[in-house]
C-alpha cells in the first residue's frame, strides 16, 4: 500500500489588515495619488480664474491706451507681435500658440524630457506671462487653451515632485490638468470631462474616470466659489423648434464646417503651395513677419470699422443678445484677424476667438431667416464653427449648451456640430490640434535621430 505523498505546510491566512492593504481603494499610493489630483485641481482652478482677471485687466488697459487714437494700435500691435515672436525663439519656444497640441503630444510621447520641455513650470508661468502680453498688445488670441496647457503643465510637475513620474502615471496627471484647466477656464465642467475623452486622450480609461472626475469637479469647484455660479455669456433663453427653421441646422453646420475646416487648413504648416510661400517667409525673418501679422491685424480693424482686437469676448455676447453694432463683415474680419495671430506664431489660444467668428456668420445667417430666433441661430453659428475648427464636435456642443447655460438647444446643436465635423474633415483630413500635435513629435523624433547619428559618428 502506498504512502500519501507529504503535503507542504498549510498557506498562512492573510490577515484582515494585510487583505485590506491590498484593496485598490485603501492603498496609501492610490490616497497620495489621489490627494496629489485633488491638490493639483484646486491650484489648477486658482490659476485659471488669476489667469481670466489678469486677461481682462490686460485688454481693459490694451482699450484705454488705444482710445487715445486711432493710430496707436499701429505702434503697439506690431511691436508687440514682434516682441512675442522674438520672446519665444529659444527655450520658450514651446509657450507658442494654443496649448493644446503641446498636452497632446505630451500625452503621447512618454519621455521625461520631452514632455518636461513641453510641461515645465517655467514653461507653464511663461505661458501664462505671454498669452497676457499678447492680449496686452491687442492680439486676437484667447485664454482657453493656455489654460489647459497650464492645467496640465501644474499637475504633471506636482506629479514629478511627489514621484509620480513612471511615463503612464505621468499621462494621468496631464490628462487630469488639461480638463481641469479647460473647465475652470470656462467653468464648464462637462464640456472639461467631453474634452479629455474626444480631444485629448481619444479613449477613456474606467479606471481613470473617477480621478477625472473629482479633477474637473474640484477645478470647478474653485472657480464657482471665487467667481460665483455664472455662464460665460449670460442665460440665453433662445429656441429652434422643429419645422422650418432647423434650416438653420443645416446653414450653420454647412457654414461653420466650410470656414472651420479652411481656418484650421491655412494655420497648419506646410512647404506646399500659399502655405509654403508664407512658411518661408515666416522663416526668412520670423520677428519682422509677425509684426507684419500684427499690422496685418490693425489694417483690418480700420478697414472693417470694427475692434477685431483681443478674445473677441464682448462682441460674440453682444451678438447673441441681439444688440450688437459690429456690422455684417465682423465673422469674415475675425476670421482672419485669428489667421493673422496664428500665423505670427505668438502665444494664445483660438477657441473664444472662433466662438466670436461662428457668431458672427451665426448673425449673417440669422438675417437670412426671418422667422427663426436670432439668438438661436447665432448659438447654432458659434457651436457650429468651433466644431468646423476644432473637428470636436461634442467638446463644442458641450461648451456652447454650457455657456449660455441653454439646454432647449441641445438637439439642433449637436446636429449642427456633427455636420460641421463631416464638412470641415472634407477640407482638413486631420483636425488641427492633432496636425500640430504631430508636428511636434515629427521635429522631437528627427531631433533623436539627428543626434543618434552625431553620436555614431563621434564613436566610429
Amino acid at each position: 500500500m502506498s504512502e500519501a505523498p507529504e503535503s507542504g505546510p498549510a498557506p498562512v491566512a492573510d490577515s484582515p489588515f494585510e487583505r485590506l492593504r491590498r484593496h485598490t481603494w485603501l492603498s496609501p499610493t492610490e490616497w497620495r495619488r489621489r490627494i496629489l489630483f485633488w491638490t493639483g485641481a484646486v491650484l489648477v482652478g486658482v490659476a485659471a480664474v488669476f489667469f481670466a482677471k489678469a486677461a481682462d485687466f490686460a485688454f481693459d488697459l490694451f482699450r484705454s491706451v488705444t482710445s487715445h487714437g486711432w493710430w496707436v494700435p499701429l505702434l503697439i500691435t506690431p511691436a508687440t507681435f514682434a516682441l512675442l515672436c522674438w520672446l519665444t525663439q529659444g527655450a520658450m519656444k514651446a509657450t507658442r500658440g494654443s496649448g493644446i497640441p503641446q498636452a497632446m503630444a505630451s500625452l503621447d510621447v512618454e519621455d521625461e524630457d520631452f514632455r518636461a520641455r513641453l510641461l515645465s513650470l517655467k514653461i507653464a508661468v511663461g505661458k501664462m506671462a505671454l498669452t497676457l502680453g499678447a492680449l496686452l498688445g491687442g492680439a486676437s488670441v484667447g485664454r482657453e487653451g493656455p489654460t489647459v496647457h497650464v492645467g496640465a503643465g501644474l499637475l504633471y510637475s506636482l506629479g514629478r515632485r511627489f514621484g509620480f513620474d513612471e511615463p503612464a502615471a505621468a499621462g494621468r496627471f496631464i490628462l487630469a490638468g488639461s480638463a481641469a484647466g479647460l473647465a475652470a477656464a470656462f467653468n464648464t465642467p462637462l464640456a472639461g470631462v467631453v474634452f479629455a475623452i474626444e480631444e485629448m486622450s481619444g479613449t477613456f480609461e474606467h479606471r481613470m474616470s473617477g480621478t477625472l472626475l473629482t479633477a474637473v469637479i474640484v477645478a470647478g469647484v474653485v472657480s464657482l466659489g471665487i467667481l460665483g455660479n455664472y455662464a460665460y455669456f449670460g442665460e440665453i433663453a433662445a429656441s429652434l423648434p422643429l419645422g422650418k427653421t432647423w434650416i438653420a441646422v443645416v446653414l450653420t453646420g454647412l457654414v461653420g464646417g466650410t470656414a472651420g475646416g479652411l481656418f484650421a487648413r491655412l494655420i497648419l504648416p506646410s512647404a506646399k503651395g500659399f502655405r509654403g510661400g508664407v512658411a518661408r517667409l515666416r522663416a526668412y525673418n520670423p520677428v519682422l513677419f509677425a509684426a507684419a501679422c500684427g499690422l496685418g491685424l490693425v489694417l483690418l480693424s480700420m478697414a472693417g470699422n470694427t475692434s477685431l482686437y483681443g478674445t473677441g469676448y464682448a462682441q460674440a455676447r453682444d451678438i447673441l443678445q441681439g444688440h450688437s453694432d459690429t456690422g455684417p463683415l465682423f465673422g469674415a474680419l475675425k476670421f482672419l484677424g485669428n489667421i493673422a495671430a496664428s500665423w505670427a506664431g505668438i502665444p494664445g489660444g483660438i477657441f473664444s476667438p472662433a466662438l466670436a467668428v461662428g457668431a458672427g456668420l451665426g448673425g449673417n445667417i440669422a438675417h437670412l431667416l426671418p422667422g427663426a430666433d436670432p439668438s438661436a441661430v447665432v448659438l447654432l453659428g458659434m457651436a457650429a464653427y468651433l466644431a468646423g475648427v476644432t473637428q470636436a464636435p461634442l467638446t463644442a456642443a458641450v461648451i456652447s449648451l454650457e455657456l449660455t447655460a441653454n439646454r432647449q438647444m441641445a438637439l439642433p446643436i449637436m446636429a449642427a456640430c456633427l455636420l460641421a465635423r463631416v464638412v470641415s474633415a472634407l477640407i482638413c483630413r486631420v483636425p488641427v490640434y492633432r496636425a500640430l500635435a504631430n508636428q511636434l513629435i515629427a521635429q522631437y523624433k528627427d531631433e533623436c535621430a539627428q543626434r543618434r547619428i552625431a553620436g555614431a559618428e563621434g564613436n566610429p
